[in-house]
């Protein structure tokens, strides 16, 4: 099984080669966001201010990171079910969002928003955290930091490795496993 290594802020054309069941692994700025911080950008949004992060080539990981131990950059940092910001990716992915990183299966607007605009669906492991913590180099809270682990942090990655679940054709990778997530 061949792995695809990317490196952020991901190209476009990257993201319209991934197909539904590639394996990756990611190095440099990925974003955490949970459900509150999503909440706060569409008012961003909405009011016309700007987010906390860039959008067009960028990562969002639907997590909340664990205090960090001694010495360690970020505690552990498993991923989030997806489905929780369902209600908020479509809007994030028309603004030029290109991937999210989650756990479960995404709605159908969410799929259509990922086909109309170019943009793509990971998993990462569950219970998992402690393992993909690892993969974290360096972390910072850069947005609503009173969220706690809510806020949106920036993590550096080498290799952290997840696989595609949407594609920018519409494909499912846990349809084309037979419904297994």
């Amino acid at each position: 099984m061949e792995v695809i290594h990317l490196q952020t802020p991901l190209k476009q054309e990257d993201v319209k080669g991934l197909r539904a069941g590639d394996y990756l692994l990611i190095s440099g700025i990925m974003y955490t966001a949970r459900d509150s911080a999503h909440r706060r950008m569409i008012e961003a949004l909405d009011n016309h201010r700007p987010l906390p992060i860039p959008l067009p080539g960028s990562i969002i990981y639907y997590a909340g990171p664990a205090p960090a131990p001694p010495g360690k950059p970020i505690g552990s940092i498993g991923p989030t079910t997806s489905y929780r910001m369902d209600s908020y990716a479509p809007r994030l992915i028309e603004e030029g969002l290109s991937m999210m990183i989650g756990k479960g299966s995404r709605n159908k607007l969410v799929q259509q928003a990922m086909i109309d605009h170019e943009a793509v669906y990971c998993a990462a492991w569950g219970g998992a955290g402690a393992l993909l913590a690892g993969c974290v180099k360096n972390a910072k809270c850069i947005a609503y930091e009173e969220l706690g682990p809510e806020a949106i942090y920036e993590l550096e990655v080498e290799n952290f490795p997840v696989m595609v679940v949407n594609d920018t054709i519409g494909q499912d990778a846990y349809e084309l496993m037979g419904g297994q997530q």
